[in-house]
């Protein structure tokens, strides 16, 4: 019997590997000779880094950057063995680094994230993937822009500050200083936003009060990445304020498209793409993914429901552990997933679960493996 891996990490507590390497040794409790495949997966957002680097091989760097409100953190990325860089932009720009009294999307910058993008230049990266959730940032990718090499210039060609508030005194784009490198980088960037920069579903509206942003200051943001995006239309003929994902992230994604040239594809898609997770599903037998918590957000683009959409390709069951079912959970069975069971064998708090999530993993595991297998001695009895 063949069976794929491919789960999510349990937030906070298990990697993707680790999940799969416990799901493996329950499915040998029961079936010894199994032949099993893990593909650690992620979706773009916490986590793709581990997930990417554990697939694919490489190792973790860590650089002390600049964080979103101009102090200094250390950030963690992958380098795999191909040379690509992998980036989760929270890492040096995300929200949980700001502490919630200080969180002001006026203020707070990318600038860490484009020194991430630099430190794999200087590692002679040609590629990159980069997951661009949990931002803290309203800035349309400037401070970024500012790491590498860009000038961002005001009335009297001053640069202009940190953070999404300067950006109405934008006058003139100066891109001659722009780190050369970049023009032979490939950028892919992973996120499942399709918001476009500005109004009532742009970058502003939608996020901005998660970062701090008042009904007012939600206003003042929006116009600011509105002229924003008149000055890069003036200056270099581009204009993607409309283009779906263009607000991802504060506008990061417009600023990653328009001056990275990043190509934009749903995170579980990059994922699935480059550990070939299709090539193995081709002849399996059965199937496991997961994730801590799955509800009805589960069927836009997350894991379990990405997986089980390519193993229906191949028409293979798909069993999802998770730690939890939300709200509408049901939804991801029209997705292919064919059962969900929870690691939880009964009451219990979330320490303990934490706790003891390898060997509920394990355990559930087994049992899934178990029913598995009953309906395959079934089918043989009825045949």
């Amino acid at each position: 019997m063949k069976v794929v891996i491919a789960p999510q990490g349990f937030k906070g507590n298990l990697t993707a590997l680790e999940v799969g390497q416990a799901m493996e040794k329950g499915i040998r409790k029961v079936v010894p000779d199994a032949e099993t495949i893990i593909k650690p997966m992620a979706d773009g957002g916490e986590g793709t880094v581990q997930a990417l680097v554990d697939a694919l091989g490489g190792k973790i760097i860590a650089t002390e950057v600049t964080d979103p409100i101009g102090g200094r953190v250390v950030a963690q990325w992958g380098l795999l063995k191909d040379r690509t860089a992998v980036i989760e932009m929270a890492a040096a720009s995300g929200l949980p680094l700001v502490p919630k009294a200080k969180r002001n999307p006026l203020v707070t910058t990318t600038y860490g994230t484009g020194e991430l993008i630099k430190t794999a230049l200087d590692y002679d990266c040609r590629k990159l993937i980069i997951g661009i959730g949990g931002s803290a940032t309203n800035d349309g990718g400037a401070g970024m822009l500012q790491a590498l090499g860009v000038r961002l210039l005001d009335a009297r060609g001053k640069e202009l500050p940190f953070g999404g508030g300067a950006l109405v005194r934008l006058e003139h784009i100066d891109i001659s200083g722009m780190d050369p490198r970049l023009k032979d980088f490939e950028v892919i960037l992973a996120c499942d936003v399709n918001n476009p920069l500005c109004g009532p579903s742009g970058a502003s509206a939608v996020y901005g009060p998660q970062k701090g942003a008042t009904p007012e200051l939600v206003k003042q943001l929006d116009a600011a990445l509105a002229h924003y995006a008149d000055v890069i239309k003036k200056d270099l003929n581009i204009d993607f304020r409309e283009v779906p994902g263009a607000g991802a992230a504060g506008g990061l994604g417009m600023g990653l498209m328009v001056f990275l040239k990043a190509k934009m594809i749903p995170g579980i898609d990059v994922v699935i793409e480059a550990t070939k997770l299709v090539d193995v599903l081709k002849d399996a037998d059965l199937v496991f993914t997961g994730e801590g918590r799955i509800d009805f957000q589960s069927v836009c683009g997350k894991v379990p429901t990405g997986v089980a959409l390519n193993a229906k390709k191949f028409g293979i069951p798909v069993i999802a552990l998770v730690g939890e079912m939300g709200k509408d959970y049901q939804l991801v069975y029209e997705q292919g997933i064919d059962a969900i069971l929870t690691i939880a064998p009964g009451p219990i708090t979330l320490e303990e679960s934490m706790k003891e999530a390898e060997k509920l993993v394990i355990n559930a595991t087994e049992n899934a493996t178990r029913l598995f297998m009953c309906g395959i001695r079934s089918k043989k009895v009825i045949s």
